[in-house]
């Protein structure tokens, strides 16, 4: 606020003392997987995709506005972000329902989703937390912006996966700094794991592309586990 004040000083050829103050960081608020879904599942289709794509890639709010019907390749299930506040570009996988209500929407412009500004889009998002909030009685999904669905993805992929580097590219950060405030909203104390046996090289190879982890071996057979 005070520097959008200072700018209007400098463009008035006025004078004025901008006051110095230390900005204090505030705790990253965390939804719920099913606070998420709740909302994604009350509102019209386009802004229910706009909030369904958030949740499965993580992507800044501004970079889907941005996206654009060519940036969807359907052969190779993914989507190309153009980046935004200094992300790096970045090609992300996209699951088949994805795909599928994306091309259900109407096919105006060059965008999938921008007709109309993004404060307008977010003014009915905000109209539609309001009233699922008093429907479910549950306060907490008026705190639900659209960055919660990039800090919920974030979070669940490190828990997932432990790989902060893969977090860190998912998200286009560009330094490791901006990526490793996550990592402290993961407790891993209550983690509940999968766990599989495997016996040949290939039944191996299939685990660890399936984002399994090695554990040890016993009796010839050699174990495997991943988070659920």
């Amino acid at each position: 606020m005070t520097s959008a004040y200072d700018y209007y000083i400098q463009w008035r050829s006025l004078s004025w003392i901008k006051p110095r103050f230390r900005r204090e960081d505030k705790p990253i608020f965390l939804p719920y997987e099913s606070e998420l879904d709740a909302l994604i599942n009350s509102t019209n289709l386009k802004l229910s995709v706009f909030l369904q794509l958030l949740k499965e890639t993580g992507v800044d709010s501004g970079e889907a506005w941005k996206i654009k019907w060519i940036d969807i390749d359907v052969l190779r299930k993914t989507v190309a972000i153009t980046p935004t506040k200094n992300h790096n570009a970045r090609t992300l996988p996209i699951t088949d329902n994805l795909i599928s209500r994306i091309y259900r929407l109407p096919r105006t412009n060059e965008r999938v989703f921008a007709n109309k500004r993004l404060d307008h889009f977010r003014t009915s998002y905000d109209s539609v937390k309001r009233h699922l909030a008093e429907k479910l009685n549950n306060p907490r999904i008026k705190m639900i912006a659209f960055r919660s669905f990039r800090h919920w993805k974030a979070t669940h992929e490190y828990a997932k996966t432990k790989d902060i580097l893969h977090v860190k590219w998912l998200l286009g950060h560009k330094r490791l700094e901006n990526t490793l405030v996550y990592t402290h909203l993961v407790n891993f104390e209550n983690d509940e794991w999968l766990c599989k046996v495997a016996k040949t090289v290939d039944e191996c190879k299939t685990l660890i592309e399936s984002g399994f982890e090695y554990v040890t071996e016993q009796d010839g057979y050699k174990l495997f586990r991943k988070r659920k």
